[in-house]
């Protein structure tokens, strides 16, 4: 047990420290030998595939645990008390995904590392937040990173809106009038009510969509949604994050729709046909390896459809039409 506690103190620290490809591959073996010691679950389901941990080589040989598994199992790599559970939305007949964090610093640490990495110091930005889906429950790991991102902003006019519209137009454009950097968060469907309702020729803020529709309306694609939200904020490029409950690192896409990874961060594709086949530079699953989730399990199968650009960018295409991605009947424990 000391041990094993040794080895997670010195994984935790290189984490943040990845300069290279190499420091990436070392890292992310060392994790996954970690996890499969210290992770039942996920131990259990590399067995059951039969996998030989000391086998294991390279990144691309590393199985990925369907992201379902958050939804029916506890999924973790230690037996430290949760400090904070992240969950999932979800309909009132829908299970949720339960992510449950023993070192919530780490979380803290990688959205502020990554936050700085692509857009440099928050004090330079005032931060409005536009996500009633999440601001209306409990347990959102979106709304737990913006409020520290409205905190460290240390403006005044920095904060959460939820039904009150008119009053963001009035703070938008206030701010806009002054010349001052500003970032406007919100999930797809409360940004589209927004510009239903308000006109604007931004100069000044980044617009960023988290996504979603929430069965609020009805699904577009991407490149038709930025088209709308591009004409109606009046500016030339929507930013997006890309995160959810069962990570604790966030890819961010600047122009484009390109997502583009923290060092601590990749995605790998696989056969939409074969969840255990790789593919090389080729359009499919997404599988995600989150090294910051060293307490749960860093190699997850996602639901997401897309291809890769090159080392640290991809793009997201859609979702599996499928409810439950492939492997996942492998275990009932």
């Amino acid at each position: 047990m000391v041990f094993y506690i040794f080895v997670k103190m010195k994984l935790k620290d290189s984490i943040f420290n990845i300069k290279t490809e190499k420091d990436f591959k070392r890292t992310a073996l060392e994790i996954f030998k970690y996890q499969y010691n210290n992770n039942r679950v996920y131990r259990s389901y590399c067995d059951l595939l039969c996998i030989n941990h000391s086998e294991i080589k390279e990144v691309n040989e590393i199985p990925f645990l369907p992201i379902q598994f958050f939804k029916s199992h506890k999924v973790v790599s230690n037996t430290s008390k949760e400090e904070i559970i992240f969950t999932s939305s979800g309909t009132t007949s829908s299970v949720t995904s339960s992510h449950f964090v023993s070192d919530v610093n780490i979380y803290i640490k990688s959205f502020k590392d990554t936050f700085n990495k692509f857009y440099g110091n928050i004090e330079d930005y005032t931060v409005l937040a536009l996500l009633p889906s999440y601001l209306e429950r409990n347990g959102s790991s979106l709304i737990y990173m913006v409020n520290h991102l409205i905190k460290d902003s240390k403006k005044e006019e920095s904060g959460f809106f939820l039904n009150n519209l008119d009053e963001l137009a009035e703070t938008l454009n206030s701010l806009e009038n002054k010349g001052r950097k500003t970032i406007l968060i919100g999930v797809s469907f409360a940004l589209l009510d927004f510009i239903e309702k308000h006109k604007f020729n931004l100069k000044h803020t980044i617009v960023m969509e988290t996504g979603g529709m929430k069965g609020r309306r009805k699904e577009i694609i991407r490149t038709e949604l930025h088209r709308i939200l591009k004409n109606g904020f009046g500016v030339k490029e929507i930013h997006s994050e890309y995160g959810m409950t069962e990570l604790l690192s966030q890819a961010y896409s600047t122009s484009k729709e390109i997502y583009t990874c923290p060092p601590w961060m990749k995605v790998l594709t696989r056969d939409p046909y074969d969840p255990f086949t790789i593919l090389d530079n080729k359009s499919g699953g997404l599988n995600i390896i989150d090294l910051a989730n060293i307490n749960s399990c860093s190699f997850i199968a996602t639901q997401d459809l897309g291809s890769i650009i090159n080392d640290n960018q991809f793009k997201v295409i859609g979702r599996f039409d499928n409810s439950d991605i492939r492997g996942c009947n492998l275990m009932s424990l």
